[in-house]
């Protein structure tokens, strides 16, 4: 592992980033930028994730920590605008959180179909990590991390969410992505303020994604320090990426190197990408997403990071709404 003006690593310290003083190069105000994937692809990718790959993908962050280039930055601001919170929608079929530094979901509601595994390959790696499906215009909008998307210039490819994922099945169907997206500054320099990334996933058998398993809301430009509960899957030690795991409690502000919403939490590998929730409600299961699962720093066990949703992260949500 590498280190460098300020070392950080990924969920479960798998991912060793340098931040470096000079600032980002990507426009703040510039759009999200996108890969569309041919049919072709999209094919391919359905029929490459067999019940086998899926419990054998690694965790993205063992694949990034393996002799990866150390350049990332966490120096632009996050703009904020107004407050805006998109309610979350039910499938057609229609408190106050414990400290919880990481368990099994137990609770049931609609996070348990909403959220889910992603996979895809990274060169010529099986990976995974974690998503959520949100409310939009498309009703086929998944949200997750950044370098769940794309890393290094490069977009992963044979991208497929799968919802309510356990034990190796898809009870709701594997849903291959027709987009992926993420920020300019993670485009640009992989700034970690900005590590959020989305997909647009083609219909399944006819039906829209939100139509079959739900859609939670969304909120930008919120407070900081609140009740927020964080979902994800992760598969490295002591996890094995099987079941949906959560922790929850009163978040902080990264003071360090980013301005990112912190959370005491011991999700490993795998886990990146999950939804972090305000206003959740346990009986439900429904909150308004607010970030995902980023990363953690080495020197601080047990506390996982999410970036702040605030103008970026809206703008790169309308654009995949739209898609």
């Amino acid at each position: 592992m590498r280190t460098g003006a300020g070392a950080l690593a990924a969920i479960g310290a798998l991912l060793a980033l340098t931040l470096q003083a000079t600032p980002a190069s990507a426009d703040s105000g510039s759009p999200a930028t996108s890969q569309k994937v041919s049919e072709s692809a999209r094919a391919d990718a359905a029929g490459h994730w067999t019940a086998e790959r899926m419990r054998a993908a690694t965790p993205v962050e063992e694949l990034l920590g393996l002799g990866a280039r150390v350049t990332d930055r966490a120096t632009e601001e996050v703009r904020r605008g107004a407050e805006l919170k998109v309610p979350p929608r039910a499938p057609e079929s229609g408190t106050k959180a414990l400290p919880e530094p990481g368990g099994p979901w137990s609770g049931g509601g609609d996070v348990v179909q909403t959220s889910g595994r992603v996979f895809f390959k990274m060169g010529d790696r099986d990976a995974s990590c974690s998503g959520n499906s949100v409310t939009s215009d498309n009703g086929s909008t998944v949200m997750t991390a950044g370098h769940c998307v794309k890393y290094q210039g490069a977009w992963h490819t044979d991208w497929v969410f799968v919802p309510g994922y356990h034990d190796g099945e898809a009870p709701h169907g594997k849903w291959t992505a027709a987009e992926t997206l993420t920020t300019p500054q993670w485009e640009a320099s992989e700034d970690m303020n900005f590590d959020i990334g989305a997909a647009v996933v083609d219909p399944l058998d006819g039906k829209k994604l939100a139509d079959v398993v739900g859609a939670q809301g969304l909120s930008f430009n919120a407070a900081y320090n609140t009740t927020m509960y964080s979902f994800g899957f992760p598969a490295a030690d002591p996890y094995d990426g099987e079941k949906l795991v959560y922790c929850s409690g009163t978040s902080f502000q990264d003071v360090l190197l980013t301005k990112d919403h912190g959370l005491s939490c011991n999700m490993t590998g795998g886990s990146s990408g999950g939804p972090w929730f305000t206003e959740f409600d346990e009986a439900t299961g429904t909150g308004l997403q607010s970030s995902v699962n980023s990363f953690g720093y080495v020197f601080l066990p047990d506390t996982m990071f999410g970036p702040y949703f605030g103008a970026e992260a809206q703008e790169l949500y309308e654009r995949a709404q739209a898609g």
